[in-house]
């Protein structure tokens, strides 16, 4: 590659890296600009754990049921203001003391009236229907008539597709609705008094669907269509499942973390962190010279672009979290020390610098390759079946290795060459060779 190119590049890397970086600082310093996520063990807050009682589900819809739970529980603590709630679902061991297997974990990060949140959450939802009345005076907004038909009544709700009907679309998702015998009455009366208007459906006072009465109905069973999508049918399924057959739900138990405690994890964790990435910094240019400088500006672009990453996406950043950034930050390292490896054997042998730059990366990029693509697969193992926490270092850690990968391959690459390329000379080869005799 033409010499001038690549030292064209390598100000491109560097400039953009430092605009990266200072673009980052000057947002995260802002009222207005972009923050870091942190996790409860970070900035504290509230962890709760319920256990669920789906004795009365079938277990076919078991996982559908809790799937609807966390949805409509994760609406609701939003009502608080919680930034980046978690609200997850998983099995209780096989050890528990207790016959519920299903639980439903939520963490509040920055929540303090505890009280408050255990009582929202704890509220059995509410499915109501009401029709859709003409608006009151000059008002354009329009109001909704209570007709007594909750959720109570309401059986079951299933998506299913249609055939090739006159008037309709083929393979149309439908969603069916049933009511219980006191229900089914019910409907009828008011399906056969409101031919052609509007009943509107509300689940926990959120209006999710208004469909058209167009007859008179009673056999108890009800055709919801218009134009849905697969998902939005299904999720309205899951809306009126939830709202019909509740989930119940009993707090197992409540831990409270405290501001202070997260917040002196997150200061000497990083204290930690700058401590170890100075110390790698000093040695890699103690003992690889100018491409252990070259390495160590590689190391901050690496970091820069990690946390960069985790505030434009966002990553929940987690005590366990910063472990990942860690360790991935270590096999950055690793993947430079194989390179200059490669290169001092080539320069033993020689070669220019320039040729010993090239032939080190190309030599070194099998094992890197390798080595990093076994670490992203058991990330990707630890992500997929492990609990939050390790979701989170499995994440951290697979965003880091990939990273590292580009900074050593490109960045550490681009730079090296452009050095290498001011002049051959006895003493630009001892600043890239350590203090190893030539052989």
């Amino acid at each position: 590659m033409n010499l001038t190119v690549v030292r064209a590049w390598a100000l491109i890397l560097f400039i953009s890296g430092a605009g990266i970086g200072y673009y980052m600082f000057s947002t995260t310093h802002s009222d207005t600009g972009r923050h870091f996520s942190y996790g409860l063990d970070l900035v504290g807050g509230s962890h709760l754990v319920y256990e669920a009682d789906t004795s009365e589900v079938d277990s076919a819809n078991v996982n559908e049921a809790m799937s609807a739970l966390r949805d409509v529980i994760e609406q609701r603590v939003n009502v608080f203001g919680v930034s980046e709630p978690l609200v997850q679902v998983e099995k209780a061991s096989v050890l528990s003391e207790s016959d519920k297997t299903e639980r439903l974990i939520v963490e509040l990060p920055g929540v303090t009236d505890l009280e408050k949140a255990i009582a929202m959450i704890g509220a059995t939802p509410s499915l109501e229907f009401k029709l859709v009345g003409d608006p009151v005076g000059t008002s354009t907004e329009r109001t909704y008539i209570e007709t007594g038909l909750t959720g109570k009544y309401l059986t079951r709700a299933n998506l299913q597709f249609s055939g090739t009907q006159s008037g309709g679309y083929a393979n149309e998702p439908l969603v069916m609705v049933d009511f219980d015998a006191e229900g089914k009455e019910l409907f009828a009366n008011i399906t056969g008094d409101n031919i052609g208007k509007q009943l509107a459906i509300f689940l926990d006072d959120r209006l999710i669907s208004e469909p058209v009465i167009n007859e008179e109905i009673r056999g108890g069973t009800a055709v919801i269509s218009g134009g849905f999508t697969a998902e939005k049918a299904r999720e309205l399924v899951r809306n009126l499942n939830l709202g019909a057959l509740p989930v119940p739900i009993e707090l197992a138990s409540t831990e409270s973390v405290g501001a202070s405690l997260g917040m002196e994890t997150l200061d000497k964790g990083t204290v930690a962190g700058l401590y170890g990435i100075s110390i790698v910094m000093l040695f890699l240019t103690l003992w690889y010279r100018l491409p252990g400088l070259i390495a160590s500006v590689a190391l901050v672009l690496y970091l820069i672009l990690n946390l960069a990453v985790y505030l434009f996406i966002p990553v929940t950043i987690t005590a366990a979290g910063l472990a990942g950034l860690v360790l991935s930050s270590g096999m950055a390292v690793d993947a430079n020390i194989l390179i200059f490896e490669r290169m001092k054997d080539e320069l033993r042998r020689g070669k220019s610098v320039r040729d010993a730059v090239m032939e080190g990366v190309a030599r070194a990029w099998l094992p890197i390759r390798d080595g990093n693509l076994t670490s992203v697969l058991s990330a990707v193992v630890l992500f997929w079946f492990g609990t939050a926490s390790v979701q989170g270092f499995a994440l951290t850690l697979i965003i880091g290795i990939l990273l590292s990968m580009f900074t050593a391959i490109v960045v550490t690459r681009t730079f090296l060459l452009a050095v290498a390329g001011i002049s051959e000379n006895k003493i630009l080869r001892v600043l890239f060779l350590s203090g190893v005799d030539k052989k």
